[in-house]
């Protein structure tokens, strides 16, 4: 069985709710997959948006997740397991969550949420490792990855 990820906030392609945006709620959407392959060490997910105006621009990054996990509930870094969670600098400079914010009037952009089984246990980047530099380290380990997309427009 291949690794899938759903949500049951928005079907794959289809609109993020607006409480996901950062002018909004900005909350995560909650999260949910299968398949992960018998040999997974750990878990990473990233979301990213690769129509930004100055190149892909990372939102969200989680690194070292147990492979033994199924999902993340809605806005999980408010939650009790925020202290569980790892949790990339982004490109708006938090350590966080932070939705969709394409400029006003762009066509809508797409928001990938990629989730890589990993072979390794952990990750090992300093404290202030970007998603990006994780991401770079996240691709070495990959045994596979899912992706599950929205869009999103002001």
């Amino acid at each position: 069985m291949p690794l899938v990820l759903t949500s049951p906030a928005f079907a794959d392609g289809e609109t993020l709710p607006e409480k996901h945006a950062r002018a909004d709620r900005n909350i995560s959407p909650p999260l949910r997959w299968d398949g992960v392959p018998e040999n997974t060490r750990s878990l990473a997910l990233l979301l990213d948006d690769p129509d930004a105006p100055g190149g892909t621009f990372q939102h969200w990054c989680l690194f070292n997740l147990s492979p033994d996990r199924e999902d993340l509930p809605e806005s999980v870094e408010t939650g009790p397991e925020r202290d569980e969670l790892r949790v990339a600098k982004n490109d708006f400079g938090n350590t966080r969550y932070d939705g969709p914010q394409p400029p006003e009037g762009d066509p809508p952009h797409r928001y990938r949420f990629r989730l890589a089984a990993l072979d390794v246990p952990s990750i090992s980047v300093p404290a202030s490792a970007g998603a990006e530099d994780i991401w770079a380290e996240v691709e070495k380990h990959v045994i596979e990855e899912a992706r599950l997309e929205g869009t999103y427009a002001r």
